[in-house]
Order: structure tokens, then C-alpha cells, then sequence
């Protein structure tokens, strides 16, 4: 079986760096992990970094370390510039916007969970529309939140150089605009379960 962990030398420019590479919940180390490893010792980012190992380029970053041969003490070079300290402050302003959407998108979640239990009657039909509506508060207060994070992205004014900031921001909003879709979905089922309901207790009332 693999280690889980390896120390490799790294050499960047005239400096060498010995940086253990751990694999994650008792994996072996992917090449993924030597560049974040490498980003926090270094400051140069995943996106700016080349690795080479006996002359080749390790572009594969979801490949183990091992299946490059690269193994416990062996040396690996990396070429690459690290940000200058703006574009590291515009990627911090980025990066609490990425916590901010990952714990937002995690509460959507748990909204969606909620509705298909009630979908799949478990609480008493009379307390449903109670539950209904305050899963749609919930998906309300979301979206704003979602919708604030657009605001603050849009207001963010990055020069051509900034690539890495350019490329994280891109993708954010990707993936904000995934989140507020899945909001209209689940605001959506809520409606339509709601209309049920009311169609249900119309009936029983006739």
C-alpha cells in the first residue's frame, strides 16, 4: 500500500524547499496536493506553477504522485512567478466570497433535503404549509445572499494581468448563477407543493 505522506525536495529558482505532501482521509498524495503544498511555501499559486520531474511536465493533477514515480525524498522542480501583493489582496476578497457561496449553497441544501421530505409525507399534512412557507423564507434569504455576492464581484475591477484573480472570479460566478437556479427550482417545488395542498384541502371541503 502507498504512503499517505511523502517529503520531496522542491527547487524553485536558487531555492530548495523540503515540503512534506500529505494524501487526504489516508489516500496517497496526489499531484494536486504537491501544488498546494508548494502554493503555501512558496506563494506561487496552482495556476502559475510548472512542475517537472527527470526532465518531463506533470500536468495530470488527479494522479497519484506515484504513478510519475515521484516518491519519498525524490526532487521535483517548479517554475512559476507568485502574484504580486494587489492581485493577492483582490484573491483573498475572492476566496471569503467562495466561503461565503460554499456555506449559503450548503443551507440551500439542506432546504432541498427538507422539501423532499415533505414531499415524501413525512410531517402531518396539516403543519405542511406552515413548513412550506418558512422553506421559502429560507430560499429568499439565499437568493439575497447570492444575489449580494454578484454585486460585490461585479464592483470588483481587476487589471488584464490579474489572470489568477480573473479565472477564480469567472468561475464564482458560475457558480453563483448555478446556485440562484437551483433557488428558482426550489422555490418552485415549494409552490407546486404548496398548490397541492390547497387543492387537497378544497377538496376535503366540498
Amino acid at each position: 500500500m502507498a504512503e499517505n505522506a511523502v517529503t520531496l525536495t522542491v527547487a524553485h529558482g536558487t531555492t530548495k524547499h523540503n515540503i512534506e505532501v500529505r494524501g487526504r482521509e489516508s489516500n496517497e498524495p496526489l499531484l494536486n496536493d504537491l501544488a498546494e503544498a508548494i502554493a503555501q511555501v512558496t506563494g506561487v499559486p496552482l495556476t502559475s506553477q510548472k512542475l517537472i520531474f527527470k526532465g518531463k511536465s506533470l500536468r495530470e493533477m488527479e494522479q497519484p504522485l506515484s504513478s510519475f514515480g515521484v516518491k519519498q525524498g525524490c526532487k521535483v522542480m517548479m517554475i512559476g512567478k507568485r502574484n504580486s501583493p494587489e492581485e493577492e489582496a483582490e484573491l483573498r476578497i475572492l476566496k471569503d466570497l467562495e466561503k461565503s457561496v460554499d456555506q449559503t449553497s450548503k443551507k440551500l441544501e439542506k432546504v432541498d433535503g427538507e422539501l423532499t421530505g415533505l414531499k415524501n409525507g413525512f410531517l402531518a399534512k396539516h403543519l405542511q404549509a406552515e413548513a412550506l412557507n418558512r422553506l421559502d423564507q429560507r430560499v429568499k434569504v439565499a437568493a439575497e445572499q447570492f444575489m449580494k455576492i454578484l454585486e460585490q464581484m461585479d464592483a470588483m475591477s481587476l487589471p488584464e494581468n490579474f489572470s489568477d484573480c480573473r479565472m477564480k472570479k469567472k468561475a464564482l460566478i458560475k457558480t453563483v448563477q448555478a446556485c440562484l437556479a437551483q433557488c428558482d427550482k426550489i422555490e418552485a417545488g415549494i409552490s407546486d407543493h404548496l398548490a397541492k395542498l390547497q387543492s387537497k384541502n378544497l377538496a376535503l371541503c366540498e
